[in-house]
């Protein structure tokens, strides 16, 4: 196969942690053609949807890449796209989901399916399975939050499009801070965030679970905050545990898998806090590596995997 990743500068990748380092690793090394581009490089030419890419060779070492020459090639061109820009979900890469969009019209294979990057929201998307959620609230309005505080106590305020914890704030009544975080994260009225009851099984974890192609990973990474701290993201300085997924784990993994896996998620990241799903995450779900190292599971070698076997029912 040939398999074109978009990314962000690949220059800014983390060699020994980025999951989609492990996934282009994982497909060289079952001797595929591995091609990077960034979304800026999406161009509609004469009505198809071209790529300004990159063939690269993954080498071991922080300097893990070595380019073999950039063409302009048709998407069509490729037996799969992996879409694999991280948030934030701005103007720029909604329209990048409407050229890859229009490319699957005409024929690509583009994982996750660009309608469905648009239509799961990754905070908003636990709505969808209200079953396995705490109470949660959205709204731009300060007195409706204000409201949820006061019912609950104890709650955590996030934004919707950011990620790796950016913008995630824990308040309580007596938090002297509490409008004008409020005030911030709504721009005075203007945007819309996430008030969530707070969880306090966040100290064993905030969990991250990988779905593919709808399946579970058989292992979650708990990724456990700093003493004094809300976050477990690793991102903001949470540690990193791998542990097998619970009976509940499972419930939620296999629930949601069904669902996304209809809708066009091939690859999903749940988090899951206590019994609770928290986010349902499809731009760049990440965690690949801290997985495997420890426990043993090449969860990059099952994605390519199943990949090839999604790319061959065609």
């Amino acid at each position: 196969m040939e398999i074109l990743f978009i990314v962000d500068p690949p220059e800014t990748l983390k060699e020994y942690k980025d999951s989609s380092i492990a996934m282009m690793r994982a497909a060289q090394g079952r001797g595929h053609a591995v091609w990077v581009c960034q979304q800026r490089d999406l161009h509609l030419w004469e009505g198809r949807v071209v790529a300004f890419a990159t063939q690269v060779t993954v080498k071991p070492g922080v300097d893990w890449f070595g380019e073999a020459g950039t063409r302009v090639r048709l998407l069509t061109d490729f037996s799969a796209v992996l879409m694999r820009k991280d948030p934030p979900v701005d103007q720029d890469y909604l329209a990048a989901t409407h050229l890859l969009g229009l490319a699957e019209e005409h024929g690509a294979r583009v994982f996750n399916r660009p309608a469905a990057l648009r239509d799961w929201n990754e905070k908003l998307s636990i709505f969808r399975f209200p079953q396995f959620i705490a109470p949660t609230l959205v709204s731009a309005r300060a007195e409706l939050i204000d409201g949820f505080l006061a019912e609950h106590g104890d709650i955590i305020v996030k934004p919707l499009h950011a990620m790796g914890g950016q913008g995630v704030f824990r308040l309580s009544p007596a938090d002297p801070n509490r409008n004008a975080i409020v005030e911030t994260l709504t721009e005075h009225g203007r945007h819309a965030v996430m008030a969530q009851r707070y969880l306090p099984e966040i100290s064993e974890g905030d969990k991250r679970i990988l779905l593919i192609d709808g399946e579970p990973v058989p292992y979650a990474l708990a990724r456990i905050p700093l003493a004094g701290e809300t976050r477990g993201n690793l991102a903001a300085g949470g540690s990193a545990r791998a542990q097998p997924l619970t009976e509940r784990d499972e419930e939620i993994a296999r629930t949601v898998g069904r669902v996304v896996r209809e809708a066009g998620l091939f690859l999903v990241g749940l988090d899951v806090i206590g019994e609770c799903l928290t986010e349902v995450n499809v731009t760049s779900p990440t965690c690949f590596v801290e997985i495997a190292e420890q426990t043993g599971f090449d969860v990059a070698d099952t994605f390519i995997a199943t990949l090839e076997t999604s790319v061959a029912q065609v």
